[in-house]
């Protein structure tokens, strides 16, 4: 149990961002670290160490966020509705302007897609970017630079 606590200290605040990032709520993402934790005690002796300790959290986190969307579809419940606070053209531009970041990123393909995703709205490292997808901190980088610049002449071109 020692040894779980050891895992738990080093890889929650990993766990718990990779899950923010999917879920954008900070109180679903840390229930599900909880949950991610929970199934990682009871599966401990299936871990086989042919990958790193944060990718197989993190594969537990996406199974464990999975089975939380099949058990709560999402919805967006009116109370939890937050009005803008500028003017209505700002919160509109700004809204635009994500809508438009959101499409960009959206054509990027996949591993650089989920890197940015990772980074841009999980605030994670490359290093921890790279730990979650069992790959280097430099392939993250590598990768984050080039679905950048495949977005920089997806707008170049259709300027």
């Amino acid at each position: 149990m020692r040894e779980m606590d050891e895992v738990y200290k080093r890889y929650a605040k990993t766990v718990y961002r990779y899950l923010l990032t999917l879920t954008r709520d900070p109180d679903t993402a840390e229930e599900l670290t909880q949950e991610t934790f929970y199934q990682a005690i009871r599966s401990a002796d299936r871990f086989d160490g042919s990958s790193s300790v944060s990718t197989w959290l993190c594969a537990i986190a996406k199974r464990v966020r999975l089975a939380h969307l099949r058990k709560h579809p999402p919805h967006e419940d009116i109370d939890s509705v937050t009005l803008p606070c500028g003017s209505a053209e700002e919160d509109l531009i700004k809204k635009e302007e994500r809508m438009e970041l959101m499409k960009k990123l959206h054509s990027v393909k996949e591993p650089a897609r989920e890197v940015m995703y990772l980074r841009a709205f999980g605030g994670l490292s490359f290093r921890e970017i790279g730990e979650i997808l069992g790959k280097t901190e430099n392939w993250a980088r590598v990768t984050y630079f080039r679905g950048k610049e495949s977005i920089r002449k997806e707008t170049e071109t259709n300027e």
